[in-house]
């Protein structure tokens, strides 16, 4: 029996056994928590001794890549909890391997991940993503495994990163369908004139798409999305399959996300959200930023053989009554399930191209 959950399966008994990996408990093994006799928590511990907080978080040095989990075997990984300072969520690289792939399935920034791209913190109310204060970073995706699975993440800065942690994992049986969980991290900064964002792209196999997370920084005054996002599946050329009426339409609002009297007005739901909006400060913080999700969870977009997203970058001429195509800062992160585990990613990103400035 697999260990799914769902509110109408919440009383039902299961064989799965239940798992956690942290900085208290490394290994994940049954009887083996908070035994280590040295760690971060070591001073503060004081005369205490073992199992009162000695090891509650890692430090990764500049340069580095710590392995948070390294599980051998069958199961899914049901929950992840994270945190580190603000300064670290664009300069470190978050990855997943399933079943001893040399390739990532995920390859994200970390704050981009947890829909938190900009370094400033953003509270996340969603069902599969829950970011709170200040700065706790929760994952509720589903992540079957049958043979293997590792999680990493590379501190690309020049300082150290102390790093708070736990994956909540079953040891279980995974269904013949279950497919493989993927995130893929891509730029554009700034979009060349007249192009599009590319949000995904490369993905071969079987699968169904299940959400879009955007930091925009806006490089033009006025409003700048009205832009269609664009799915082309299972072979769609210069076509799309599903095509959008405009950006703030695909994440859930409408005419502008503006509300009179108030401007922009974030929020954020369980399957979508304005989540952050940072205006500009007067100094150096010239221009606005957002950060917005979507997830097709009731509504996953399904393909057969291959998918891609795309999605312009429009404004609007004030009053002449055309668009403006525009050359905003765009990052995307894309979450799908694939038949296979192989990661099917662009280059990895270097650290100056990642930065948020």
């Amino acid at each position: 029996m697999t260990a799914g959950f769902g509110l109408g399966q919440l009383s039902l008994r299961s064989t799965a056994q239940t798992r956690s990996i942290s900085a208290e408990n490394v290994s994940g093994e049954k009887g083996r928590g908070a035994m280590a006799e040295d760690g971060t928590g070591a001073y503060a511990a004081g005369n205490l001794g073992r199992g009162w907080k000695v090891s509650p978080s890692v430090k990764i040095a500049a340069g580095d890549t710590y392995t948070i989990a390294d599980i051998t075997g069958s199961g899914i990984i049901q929950h992840i909890w994270m945190t580190t300072h603000y300064h670290a969520w664009r300069k470190t690289l978050l990855r997943f391997y399933w079943e001893n792939d040399s390739q990532p399935a995920v390859e994200v920034p970390l704050g981009d991940f947890f829909c938190n791209g900009w370094g400033q913190f953003s509270q996340v109310s969603s069902l599969p993503v829950a970011v709170n204060p200040n700065g706790g970073f929760n994952s509720y995706w589903e992540m079957p495994f049958r043979r293997a699975a590792k999680i990493t993440l590379e501190n690309l800065g020049d300082e150290d990163v102390v790093l708070y942690y736990q994956v909540d994992y079953s040891v279980t049986e995974v269904a013949e369908e279950a497919s493989y969980f993927h995130a893929q991290w891509r730029r554009s900064n700034p979009l060349p004139y007249q192009e599009v964002h590319t949000v995904l792209d490369g993905v071969r196999g079987a699968g169904h798409y299940v959400g879009t997370y955007l930091a925009w920084g806006v490089n033009n005054s006025g409003w700048w999305g009205e832009g269609e996002i664009k799915f082309f599946l299972d072979g769609d050329q210069e076509f799309p399959t599903i095509c959008g009426t405009g950006t703030e339409d695909y994440f859930g609002g409408a005419w502008n996300f503006d509300v009179p009297e108030q401007g922009y007005t974030a929020f954020t739901t369980p399957f979508l959200g304005l989540n952050q909006v940072l205006r500009p400060d007067g100094l150096y913080r010239s221009q606005q930023r957002f950060g917005m999700y979507r997830w097709h969870i009731p509504d996953p977009i399904r393909f057969t053989e291959d998918v891609r997203v795309t999605i312009q970058a429009l404004g609007w001429r004030g009053q002449s009554g055309r668009y403006l195509p525009l050359q905003d800062d765009i990052a995307s992160t894309a979450f799908w399930y694939l038949d296979t585990p192989a990661g099917q990613n662009p280059a990895t990103p270097h650290r100056d191209h990642i930065e948020v400035i």
